[in-house]
């Protein structure tokens, strides 16, 4: 049944509600993220995410692949919305919204939901704090068909209305566990997988490395990079050249540039 009803007043606790999801600590007590854009949400559609809600621009243009979420939302009980241009950006924080914005359930993101053996490829990020670098390093783990990405520590959350956006969709499409450190290394030594850390402290070059898979990649802090102890319980540790003044990469081109190097290294072998 297609429950749609209209919204144009911005003092609608539906709106407070859905403004709301762009604070981490009500996201996490309602279990509930946002997304927007017609594209992100077809690719949502498409991996078999389904938003709860369905917000959608009273001046929008018509498109098939609307049609097709309002559909998928109708079948799964969702409710659909239509409202402003102006309480659409109210409740995405964008200035000029696109046109549709859906409300989904957060996911498990236990390590116990992971199969290590998905991918030869992990990304795996500790105490990022840049929505957009986590983002970005979610499209790349999509990219390189890695198993997915596990954020250790204090992490950015990947279900902001910021990395969402900075995913580019591939929130819906890749794997993401959170876990402390304690708690990730021995759940990483319980089966195969080498732990390879971006690192400056006895290092070996990036390129020609031992690789083996499954290979998790290791990124630390945009600002402190790793912590000693961390990097002593690598496997490997490798070092990419710097040719100008600056003295390290983003963390997310460097997760990058390592991910592809891995990649290549188990493709030619």
């Amino acid at each position: 049944m297609r429950i749609r009803r209209s919204i144009t007043g911005f003092s609608n606790p539906t709106v407070k509600a859905l403004r709301q999801l762009r604070d981490k600590k009500h996201r996490r007590r309602e279990g509930r993220f946002l997304a927007e854009g017609l594209r992100l949400l077809t690719d949502a559609r498409e991996c078999g995410h389904v938003p709860q809600t369905l917000v959608l621009s009273d001046r929008r243009d018509p498109h098939p692949l609307l049609d097709a979420l309002e559909t998928a939302v109708a079948e799964g009980g969702g409710e659909i919305i239509e409202t402003t241009p102006d309480i659409l950006s109210k409740i995405t924080g964008k200035d000029n919204p696109q046109a549709v914005a859906g409300v989904f359930e957060e996911f498990d993101t236990a390590l116990g939901t992971l199969d290590r053996m998905r991918g030869d490829i992990w990304l795996v990020a500790q105490a990022l704090r840049d929505p957009g670098n986590l983002g970005t390093m979610l499209r790349t783990a999509d990219a390189v068909g890695a198993g997915g990405v596990i954020l250790i520590d204090d992490c950015a959350d990947p279900f902001s209305v910021e990395a969402v956006r900075a995913s580019m969709g591939a929130v819906f499409t890749v794997p993401i566990g959170q876990a402390e450190w304690d708690a990730f290394l021995p759940w990483l030594r319980t089966g195969p997988g080498q732990l390879v850390a971006a690192s400056l402290r006895d290092a070996v070059p990036y390129r020609g490395a031992g690789y083996a898979a499954p290979c998790f990649v290791l990124v630390g802090n945009e600002s402190q990079g790793l912590p000693q102890d961390y990097e002593d319980a690598c496997d490997l540790r490798v070092t990419m050249p710097m040719l100008g003044r600056a003295d390290s990469l983003n963390a997310a081109v460097a997760a990058a540039v390592l991910a592809y190097e891995v990649l290549a290294a188990q493709t030619a072998g």
